[in-house]
């Protein structure tokens, strides 16, 4: 194979960061025509195709995603080299790009990730929820270093990551101050009829919660059921019924949304886990989350 052509593996890296050959020309100031030609003559020197139609948009291949991952990686520490030369490293903040899955609590994401703006080495902490499928195909082109989920990532995904369990955490049910008594006497029968905001079907905790109260014979009435846990709390705040959130995270939820605990469970059982591509993690502040996490919110509950 000849010498690599780094100018052409930069317009690639361009248009799989930007999505499109539109965006990456209007960033490069060079027209669709042009890097379309380099991007030929890239595949044709590493004789792999790199891309593949999704739509209007462009998708990575699998030697697509590879061949992104090392030039991210060649292009940033030449950035870095710049900045050393210059003198501007010495005191610059470290980045940690989190992806946080849309079903994972906020308040328990925050908890996570607090210990991270605590670190005597300065850090910014750049923060993005989607639901987890995004995210890790963002891991998996190394925008992001760590994704918190409520599920191990499967075996089954083309997804070259690890998992780190983070810990597990019985549920706690919340009412409304206003009703709270009602609900908890006799608790857990007094769900039977009772209204009940639910996560949706994508959720581990759904399936959970639905076979708890099955095995139970209990059949509360479902008046709404919300991808956004935090969007769920408001309703519950407001009186529209009762809703779950981690033990864990038990006193956040009541100081923030003003509810009352109304019982709780072991037998439901939610696990946290973050997902990196590191197997052993060396990124200083995603060592700092999980050994926090461990030793510290998940111990108490």
């Amino acid at each position: 194979m000849s010498s690599l052509n780094f100018k052409h593996l930069r317009y690639f890296w361009a248009v799989a960061a930007n999505g499109s050959i539109a965006r990456a020309a209007d960033l490069l100031h060079l027209t669709p025509q042009t890097i379309s030609g380099q991007l030929r003559e890239l595949e044709e020197q590493l004789d792999v195709k790199l891309f593949e139609k999704s739509g209007r948009n462009l998708a990575l291949t699998d030697a697509g995603r590879m061949v992104f991952s090392y030039a991210d990686e060649m292009f940033r520490l030449g950035n870095e080299l710049q900045d050393v030369l210059q003198g501007r490293i010495p005191g610059a903040a470290l980045t940690l790009n989190v992806g946080v899955a849309m079903v994972v609590p906020k308040l328990l994401a925050y908890r996570l990730l607090a210990p991270v703006l605590a670190m005597d080495e300065p850090v910014r902490l750049v923060c993005h929820e989607a639901p987890l499928s995004e995210l890790l195909a963002d891991l998996s082109v190394h925008k992001l270093d760590l994704v918190i989920a409520d599920c191990p990532l499967s075996p089954t995904l083309n997804v070259r990551a690890y998992n780190h369990p983070l810990g597990e955490s019985g549920i706690s049910f919340f009412a409304a101050r206003s009703v709270a008594h009602k609900y908890q006497k006799n608790f857990p029968l007094s769900l039977d009829g009772a209204p009940m905001l639910m996560p949706t079907a994508s959720s581990a905790l759904r399936r959970m919660l639905e076979q708890w109260f099955d095995t139970r014979d209990i059949k509360p009435l479902i008046v709404a059921e919300f991808d956004d846990r935090a969007l769920m709390k408001a309703f519950g705040e407001a009186n529209a019924g009762i809703f779950t959130s981690p033990t864990a995270v038990e006193d956040d939820v009541v100081g923030k949304y003003g509810v009352r605990v109304i019982g709780r469970t072991r037998d439901i059982s939610e696990s946290f886990y973050a997902i990196s591509a590191e197997r052993r993690i060396k990124h200083p502040a995603v060592s700092l989350i999980t050994n926090a996490a461990r030793s510290g919110l998940f111990t108490t509950d």
